[in-house]
């Protein structure tokens, strides 16, 4: 019995292994090309390099605007996590603990929301920008991501967890409902929110399809919409592209690394896996 069970464990460990690389290859591919010479990308392409050639990321640090998107991508991406997770916890507070008219009907309309796929409002949320004016600017990347009924339903489900005394005593010792939000239950469940402020800020950072319609500046442009400016006179340069994708990729790939156990966590949550 323990010897099929160890066999069981290697195929298991071999599997994933396979998967993993297969995972990873085009990361492998991407880093690898971007550290060629544009000669060598084009005909010597080979698993190891020959040579180490940097000058793709001094191209893409000093003759493009990178930097100018980095501050872009971060500064709306902070500002969106930061409004996203102030909105959804208070929602979610208000429908976990609070009675009024209309709450069901409230939490119906945020699980419907899972039901409408986002590239059935981009022409409604562009002409909306449009008419306020917003378009090319910070707040007309934010405003149409604050969206996240995700996130909403995460926090209700922690917030249904909490046993009612812990309200109830400080209602009996006066605390109104921001006293108790922000001072006894966010404080309970600082682990889910920085999950949840780690998978908002990825998201918001890999967005392509809104920043892209409603940017029209290169100044303007966040990091994923601004690799698409990398060309010059000759054409696309694929080390140079490369170079771009790996340093646009690199806070990402730090932040999740740093917190991978958060992040697995949140999505472990939201997928109803863990309670």
């Amino acid at each position: 019995m323990n010897l099929v069970k160890r066999i069981e464990t290697l195929i298991l460990t071999l599997a994933t292994l396979g998967v993993g690389l297969i995972w990873i290859f085009p990361l492998y591919w991407a880093f690898l090309t971007s550290i060629r010479s544009e000669q060598n990308v084009v005909g010597n392409a080979t698993l190891w390099p020959n040579e180490i050639d940097l000058h793709a990321y001094s191209s893409a640090l000093f003759d493009t605007k990178l930097m100018l998107w980095y501050v872009n991508s971060i500064g709306t991406a902070v500002i969106a996590t930061a409004v996203v997770l102030l909105i959804s916890v208070m929602c979610a507070y208000a429908l976990s603990q609070i009675r009024f008219p209309g709450r069901g009907l409230l939490y119906g309309v945020v699980l419907a929301s899972f039901m409408v796929p986002t590239q059935a409002l981009v022409v409604t949320q562009f002409i909306l920008m449009k008419n306020l004016d917003l378009i090319n600017t910070w707040a007309g990347i934010i405003l149409p991501q604050l969206v996240a009924p995700v996130v909403i339903i995460v926090y209700k489900q922690f917030f249904d967890a909490v046993p009612k005394e812990m309200r109830e005593a400080v209602v009996l010792d006066g605390g109104g409902e921001f006293t108790i939000l922000f001072k006894v239950y966010l404080p309970l469940n600082w682990g889910i929110t920085t999950a949840l402020a780690i998978v908002t800020f990825i998201g918001v950072w890999n967005s392509f399809f809104w920043p892209f319609l409603v940017i029209t500046s290169e100044d303007m442009m966040t990091v994923p919409v601004g690799i698409t400016q990398v060309h010059d006179t000759f054409g696309l340069h694929f080390a140079k592209l490369m170079a771009v994708a790996m340093l646009a990729a690199l806070p990402v790939i730090a932040a999740y690394l740093i917190f991978q156990r958060r992040v697995t966590d949140a999505i472990m949550i939201s997928s109803g896996v863990k309670g």
